[in-house]
């Protein structure tokens, strides 16, 4: 694709990201589990990016208007495009699947059986299964002229059954035997039941080499072998699996009465959404895809024919089954109690000591759970006040909170509603902390609220002092175990000003105040980095110092690209670390010849967000919840805040740690492409995940050592996060 500007396209430069998690199941130095996790996720990503973003590109490229986006192109030149490079991404998908990942999985004894690779006794064991767990459970539904097409669940796996019906002893058809042939068949569909386990592991059994061998069945495989079972008065003509994506970008009428209502309705309509890609196995029946295009109904240019089995995400349980740890990663398991926390009563008075950062997933994020519950319990705390965005489906937070709450705190939560694909989750938490009696808070009208904040209000000797916990990432137990964050807690008075200030803007009718440490959106946020970048390009003017070094998720917005090419431009040396979405070009002479990309892909999901200006020789660093995206700094609430001068020195050294992996790391090129980190001349492998593993745990030891030393009497005890 041509490039008519300075910009990629967002949606291109998403599809590269999740090739460079493909090629990590590529990878054969990756555990082989860790491969096929790897391939699970690609097809976890690239669902949510057809329902949601080539979606919208299709319905604006069927809309009157004639839309540019910034990369110079208009939907209806770009949706070809994508569609072009998703057919190849998902031909490498299953590429990979075949040619790689199976016979390394044949090498170590595991292998998917078709029907007829079965032996006699593991045919008896399916029928076992088949009569007693599966048959009770099925529903299959035929398709007439009393009973229509059935509406099937987004992203639900399904047979589609040609049928025909059986001939007497003499050949002729039970119907009138002038009816035509079309007339005697009949279509069906059964729904493969997501309710069980996709795959049935079969009877352990003995290769020829007298190795012991596992075998698994897909789930639609043991279906499609009985499936005479279901429709006795027919003969199976075929039986082709097929698979819907709707679309599923919300339309929410933010102006309701009733906003939680709204949001239940909105939710329904995504599970019905228009088609907008049918897949099938290469070789389904011509009459039965005939049929489905007809019924769902979906052009043919959205047919999407893949070589193996419908929806790749079911290796994601697969990864996981007993007995494979040896084709994993090596866990990375979280320090219980981080450095800042060694040797302190309790962790109101390690905040009172000094500013305390938590790196997860490298330090246990039970630290902040175990801060919310302390809190719940503490007879001196008044009131806890938190945004909730993302939370676990069991949420430890969310019950520490309800506990505060009955202990008779007055406790307040924001809970944002819109956050895509855990609305469902955000309302049932939202209503049980109502009930729990805390005042809940649906977020703001036209904003998403997406900062991670948390205000806790104390009553100590000397007056009511304010903790405050800023964070890079949601208040989600379960991703912070496989999602890089940075938290931040401390009870400096600017801070628990700002932070009284903020919820006070999110639940009442406050005017945005002058802030004296936080930068937030949608107000100050933009005018903030624009000045930030600017002061930088004036410092190399100067010959002072300059540089920018900027860790996030995506850079889209293009005024934030525009400023960075200006600033490389003035010979300011510009480092970014972006993990996926990246619309800038580094390294094209005249333009951007002084910035660098880099992009980490590896065990841990890189989440946390992290800008370091140079200042002439004084370097800041702020942390937040924000990405150069035009959504982070114009349409949601975000923040990020400065690092004090006692944290800087960890936060440098995480940038530096960072910037230095080799093992995870591509790099930007000129043409756009992404590669890996040359390690060729002995260069010693830097695997920053494993690299903040061992800081954390060497940092608690030295922590624990300096507490040993101290004389028994003046030791507090080892902090030790709640276990309740």
């Amino acid at each position: 694709m041509e490039q008519k500007t300075n910009l990629i396209d967002r949606e291109l430069s998403w599809l590269d990201f999740n090739a460079r998690v493909l090629e990590e199941a590529y990878e054969k130095e990756n555990p082989l589990m860790e491969r096929i996790r790897f391939l699970a996720i690609t097809a976890s990503n690239l669902d949510e990016f057809v329902m949601v973003r080539a979606a919208g590109v299709m319905d604006v490229a069927e809309s009157k208007g004639e839309k540019t986006y910034p990369s110079g192109y208009t939907a209806k030149e770009l949706l070809p495009v994508l569609d072009a490079k998703i057919r190849d991404f998902i031909d490498r998908q299953y590429s990979c699947l075949s040619r790689s990942i199976l016979p390394q999985l044949d090498k170590v004894g595991i292998r998917f059986l078709s029907a007829d690779e079965l032996s006699e006794e593991q045919k008896v064991h399916l029928d076992a299964y088949f009569e007693k767990v599966l048959f009770p459970v099925l529903t299959p539904m035929a398709v007439d002229r009393s009973r229509p097409f059935p509406r099937l669940a987004n992203k639900s796996l399904n047979i589609v059954v040609r049928l025909r019906e059986k001939k007497d002893e003499e050949g002729e058809s039970k119907k009138d035997k002038k009816k035509k042939k079309k007339d005697t068949e009949a279509f069906a569909v059964v729904q493969v039941p997501s309710i069980l386990p996709r795959f049935l592991e079969l009877p352990e059994t003995t290769g020829g080499d007298g190795k012991k061998q596992r075998s698994f069945v897909l789930l639609e495989d043991i279906i499609i072998s009985h499936m005479a079972l279901l429709f006795e008065l027919h003969e199976i003509v075929s039986c082709s699996l097929f698979r819907i994506t709707r679309d599923s970008d919300l339309s929410i009428d933010e102006e309701s009465e009733d906003f939680l209502e709204e949001i239940k309705a909105s939710i329904k309509k995504r599970k019905s959404g228009r088609p907008v890609r049918l897949e099938v196995q290469t070789g389904c029946d011509k009459e039965a895809l005939e049929f489905l295009e007809e019924m769902l109904p979906i052009e043919e240019s959205k047919v999407v024919k893949v070589s193996g089995p419908l929806d790749l995400t079911l290796f994601s349980k697969f990864a996981g089954i007993p007995g494979c740890s040896n084709m994993c990663y090596e866990p990375i398991v979280p320090v219980e109690t981080p450095a800042d926390f060694v040797g302190q009563e309790d962790i109101f008075a390690a905040i009172r000591a000094h500013d305390c950062m938590v790196h997860h997933p490298y330090e246990s994020f039970g630290t902040v759970v175990d801060f919310v519950r302390t809190a719940a319990e503490d007879p001196d705390v008044l009131a806890i006040k938190q945004t909730l965005y993302r939370v676990s489906g069991n949420s430890p937070i969310v019950a520490a909170l309800m506990k505060a709450a009955e202990n008779g705190k007055q406790v307040t939560v924001l809970v944002e509603l819109k956050a895509r694909f855990d609305e469902e989750n955000n309302i049932h938490w939202a209503q049980k902390l109502e009930k729990a009696g805390c005042h809940v808070v649906y977020g703001l009208s036209g904003l998403k609220t997406h900062c991670k904040i948390l205000l806790v209000v104390r009553r100590e000797e000397d007056g009511i002092r304010r903790y405050v916990h800023m964070g890079t990432g949601n208040y989600n137990d379960s991703t912070a175990r496989i999602y890089t964050d940075i938290g931040v807690m401390t009870c400096k008075e600017p801070y628990g000003s700002d932070a009284s200030s903020l919820f006070n803007v999110l639940t009442g009718y406050s005017r945005p105040p002058r802030y004296n440490r936080f930068v937030t959106a949608p107000n100050d946020m933009r005018p903030f980095f624009r000045e930030m970048i600017e002061s930088e390009i004036a410092y190399a003017q100067q010959g002072l110092p300059s540089g920018i070094t900027a860790k996030v998720n995506s850079l889209v917005d293009p005024e934030i690209i525009e400023l960075l090419y200006k600033a490389s431009q003035a010979g300011v040396p510009v480092k970014l670390i972006v993990r996926g979405i990246c619309c800038l070009i580094p390294g094209v002479p005249g333009l951007s010849e002084n910035i660098t990309v880099h992009s980490i892909v590896g065990q841990l999901l890189e989440h946390s967000r992290i800008f370091k200006f140079e200042c002439g020789g004084n370097p800041r660093i702020w942390m937040g919840s924000a990405d150069w995206m035009q959504r982070n700094l114009d349409h949601r609430v975000e923040l990020v805040f400065p690092i004090e001068a006692e944290l800087m020195g960890r936060a440098e050294e995480i940038l530096e740690v960072m910037w230095n992996d080799n093992v995870n790391t591509r790099v930007m090129q000129p043409d756009t492409s992404y590669q890996l980190v040359d390690r060729r001349g002995n260069r010693k492998a830097l695997n920053s995940h494993r690299i903040f593993s061992d800081m954390a745990k060497s940092a608690a030891k030295e922590a624990e050592k300096a507490l040993a030393s101290v004389p028994e009497t003046t030791a507090f005890k080892v902090h030790q996060p709640s276990e309740k």
